[in-house]
């Protein structure tokens, strides 16, 4: 396993009361009119996850933050029955941690991890071919520019269930420190 290199520390960004929040779909539509591929290669719309929590995350299979995976399932076990839904997205951008081919990533997150969770194909996060949903989601989580761009794998961003990021994670932000978080933002069982 290699591990991810140096990272630019950002500490969790509370977007509730920012103007790239209350600015929220002004020129990019919603985030549930976004397409995206799975990882077994049939196309989807993010219309599917309407009504549900979603913490969108980039993840790679070579990287240290890799072990995360673990802690993604556990969270969606345990907050699925509340509406909450991890989605994953490959990305091969940081270090080239994630070079499989969709097929070998999906077989390494459930044999190595369990991951039940949603995965998708491969994708870019940054620079000119920049998935549309991750261009969404940088806009909704930072007005400034320079600091929206994607750092590293494991980057993760928490939607709400009408589709509003409502808060961005470092890849350091382990997800045993998002329970509190969920509790929060949940509906309570």
């Amino acid at each position: 396993m290699q591990i991810c290199g140096s990272i630019i520390a950002m500490s969790s960004i509370n977007l509730k009361h920012t103007p790239a929040f209350a600015g929220y779909g002004s020129d990019m539509g919603s985030i549930f009119d976004i397409e995206v591929t799975t990882i077994e290669g049939e196309s989807t719309n993010m219309a599917n996850y309407r009504g549900s929590t979603l913490l969108i995350v980039n993840v790679a299979s070579k990287c240290g933050f890799t072990p995360q995976y673990e802690g993604l399932e556990q969270l969606y076990q345990k907050f699925k029955k509340r509406g909450f839904v991890v989605l994953g997205f490959p990305c091969n951008q940081f270090g080239n941690q994630e070079p499989g081919s969709e097929s070998e990533i999906a077989k390494f997150c459930r044999l190595n991890y369990g991951v039940s969770f949603p995965l998708f194909a491969k994708i870019e996060v940054n620079g000119k071919n920049t998935h549309p949903l991750y261009a969404h989601l940088k806009k909704e989580a930072s007005s400034d520019k320079a600091a929206n761009d994607i750092r590293w794998n494991f980057t993760k961003f928490l939607v709400n269930e009408h589709g509003q990021v409502v808060q961005r994670f470092s890849p350091s932000t382990s997800p045993e420190d998002l329970d509190e978080v969920l509790e929060k933002q949940l509906v309570p069982e």
